[in-house]
């Protein structure tokens, strides 16, 4: 899909790129597995602020996407190809042969009239799910489950796409988009391909108010409030923060890991995403 550059004619579209779609349909989307989403503006429960800058935007249906693909060895064809509000990547649409219809991940190279499959054993085209035992090594993946039966979990973003390096009897061991290198279980299911849409990231918004329309609000940079504010705040004239950036509440923002060393899953992880080597007892 090529991007759509403007004239800049107005200041908005001086900047703004957006991404052909062409292959979209313009119909609503399908009623019996769309449903309204409400909005938490970033509040938990209790009414306090646990997400910053979020807020206000458009309207949204929830689409409800198949992630778990245990329809089995039923042939279903693409009817059509639709834009989600709530994830980057497209979704398409599928009829299965009984008559029920369910969406999930637009995979790239997929086009409405295309016939897809999940099943134990299918051929390896785009879009097919099956588990991860029976892919050839090599092959690019994903919505891939970490846990059998659970539905896909990871590479569910536009444009990502996971590599199966090897499988040996119950582990197999993926290269995820990161660079990160773990082992699932072979049972896991994954789907053939990459996840479609994949020019999102060369997307411009060009003005604010597009970003509002996603209901996301502005950012302030903490070196430009108070010291009451913020860590970095507060100096005679324009500063650059004078020490290590920080979040407000004193967190080191650059360099400094936040992932528990005690988290269960650091025991299936081979290589982290700045490739140094765990060593797990």
């Amino acid at each position: 899909m090529p991007l759509k550059k403007f004239r800049p004619l107005t200041p908005t579209q001086r900047y703004l790129v957006l991404s052909q779609q062409s292959d979209l349909s313009e119909k609503r989307p399908e009623k019996k597995l769309s449903k309204s989403k409400g909005k938490s503006g970033g509040r938990n429960c209790y009414g306090r602020v646990t997400s910053r800058r979020r807020g206000g935007g458009h309207k949204r249906l929830y689409r409800q996407i198949d992630f778990r693909r245990e329809k089995l060895d039923i042939p279903a064809r693409v009817q059509a190809i639709e834009y989600d509000p709530n994830r980057s990547a497209n979704i398409a649409l599928l009829a299965y042969r009984d008559g029920e219809k369910r969406y999930i991940l637009a995979p790239r190279g997929v086009s409405e009239g295309d016939t897809l499959i999940s099943a134990e054993q299918a051929p390896f085209d785009a879009g097919n799910c099956m588990p991860l035992r029976v892919i050839p090594p090599a092959t690019k993946i994903h919505a891939i489950e970490m846990i059998p039966g659970k539905g896909a979990q990871m590479v569910r973003s536009a444009g990502l796409a996971a590599q199966l390096v090897s499988v040996d009897g119950d582990r197999a061991t993926i290269k995820l988009p990161s660079g990160e290198i773990r082992v699932i279980h072979s049972r896991c299911r994954a789907t053939i391909g990459e996840v479609g849409n994949h020019e999102h990231g060369n997307i411009v918004d060009g003005k604010a108010g597009r970003r509002r329309w996603k209901g996301r609000r502005p950012r302030v940079r903490g070196v430009a409030m108070n010291p009451v504010d913020h860590p970095m705040g507060g100096g005679e004239g324009r500063t650059s923060g004078g020490g290590h950036p920080v979040s407000p509440w004193g967190q080191l923002a650059k360099g400094y890991p936040t992932r528990r060393r005690s988290k269960p899953s650091n025991a299936f992880i081979l290589v982290r995403r700045d490739g140094t080597k765990v060593k797990n007892k």
